[in-house]
């Protein structure tokens, strides 16, 4: 097949005007200009007339589980009252309410030009019914907060978890084919999700640390999401601290650090002497995509310009401007190297899942940064954090055929289009597949 677009992004290289791609059996095999491309390969030509070719957006945060949640919750006064309200909320849901909502979650993903999505779930077992029309690293995520355990039994649960989310996404591709992430390109695709600090424990986050260095699989949680996390960890106070410890939670890890510094002490500082680092990788980067990362003090950030490793951040604007956080520290990360991303939260605390809108809700709290960069955090960046950079993210030969086209005008801007470009996405092909 040959698509032919009045302009390609690559995100490679300069946009090729009139520009083509080339696919066979799920992969790019040529990109370049039209004229000269069709003369190197032959197949069915598709002609998406005067639009721009992208890659697929790839979400790189976003519960699908509570798609069935948008607006039930409004704004909240304290981060504790929204986690009182989605409680309550769950508790009247079936795991026929969750299957469905995860597959409305993703048919609404993709009507919005998701073609990748990194989703944390608490129903693995769901999940050899659900028939994902897009590419998906699933989360297992694990909360041990109102039942504490000792290590060992800490072991066995994330255990089963585990096997569990590894024997559903193995089942998917024996049964069917499905677009699903590569294992042979940068680890399982699957991953575990200790859900936060405050709900959960030491014992669950250092055994999921030493599962994903045998399994090669990523690690995820929220960190320093709100005002109230920061008062609970620093000061032993406010109102997350009270609820947390009303619901029994132990509570002598608090009163001391900031919420980054007691992450650090858990997974070791990059080789502290309090614990030896449990995964050694090749990487840059540390396999942790850490979601939020909206309070830090100066001592945080001191702390994170000595590390030896990073860590991947996503940020979630319109979910951001829903709980009505602090200033997300953009400028300050960015200037220290980090991974930057974009993703949707959950409709919890959202209206829709358009990665769009998180670029345009972005823009207008960080207007100084060029489109294109922006685009990078919901292609590029994401590609990174997923470790599937070669395969992800750009338009090149070898990739896989994730596209998505857009309306594109005669204005010299063609980045601020597209971040600008609002409504649902017409065209959509995922693995090579329209």
């Amino acid at each position: 097949m040959i698509i032919r677009a009045r302009t390609v992004v690559t995100m490679g290289a300069a946009p090729i005007d009139n520009g083509a791609v080339a696919v066979s059996e799920g992969r790019i095999i040529d990109v370049g200009k039209f004229d000269e491309l069709k003369k190197r390969n032959a197949g069915e030509m598709v002609d998406l007339g005067e639009q721009a070719l992208l890659p697929g957006l790839i979400n790189a945060h976003c519960h699908l589980d509570y798609t069935c949640l948008r607006g039930k919750i409004p704004p909240p006064k304290t981060f504790a009252d929204w986690i009182r309200a989605i409680n309550a909320e769950k508790a009247r849901l079936s795991p026929k309410d969750y299957l469905s909502s995860i597959n409305a979650g993703f048919a609404e993903a993709k009507r919005f030009g998701t073609t990748t999505v990194a989703n944390l779930t608490a129903f693995a077992d769901l999940i050899s019914q659900i028939h994902a029309p897009i590419r998906t690293c699933w989360f297992a995520e694990l909360i041990d907060v109102r039942a504490p355990k000792h290590a060992n039994e800490i072991v066995d649960f994330v255990r089963r978890r585990t096997d569990s989310l590894r024997r559903a996404i193995e089942s998917l591709g024996r049964a069917r084919s499905e677009p699903v992430l590569s294992a042979a390109e940068g680890g399982a695709p699957w991953g575990l999700a200790p859900h936060a600090l405050f709900t959960a424990s030491k014992n669950l986050f250092e055994c999921c640390e030493e599962i994903a260095r045998r399994n090669n699989v990523l690690l995820t949680t929220h960190l320093a999401e709100s005002r109230e996390e920061m008062e609970m960890f620093r000061d032993a106070s406010g109102p997350l601290y009270e609820f947390m410890k009303g619901i029994g939670r132990p509570m002598d890890d608090c009163g001391d650090k900031t919420p980054l510094e007691r992450f650090l002490d858990l997974i070791g500082r990059d080789g502290s002497p309090n614990r030896p680092r449990a995964i050694e990788v090749k990487r840059p980067y540390l396999p942790w995509i850490i979601t939020h990362l909206n309070e830090l003090t100066e001592s945080d950030f001191e702390l994170l310009q000595n590390a030896k490793g990073q860590f991947h951040v996503v940020h979630c604007p319109r979910s951001h401007e829903y709980f009505k956080h602090n200033q997300f520290p953009f400028q300050r990360l960015h200037s220290l190297k980090f991974n930057i991303c974009l993703g949707t939260d959950s409709l919890a605390s959202n209206e829709n899942l358009s990665l769009f809108a998180e670029m345009r809700a972005f823009q207008r709290s960080e207007p100084g940064i060029s489109p294109d960069e922006i685009l990078k955090m919901v292609t590029v960046n994401p590609a990174m954090a997923l470790h599937r950079e070669k395969m992800i993210g750009r338009i090149r030969p070898g990739f896989c055929a994730d596209f998505i086209a857009i309306p594109c005008g005669q204005g010299d801007d063609l980045f601020g289009e597209i971040v600008g470009f609002e409504g649902q996405v017409d065209w959509v092909m995922v693995n090579g597949e329209p």
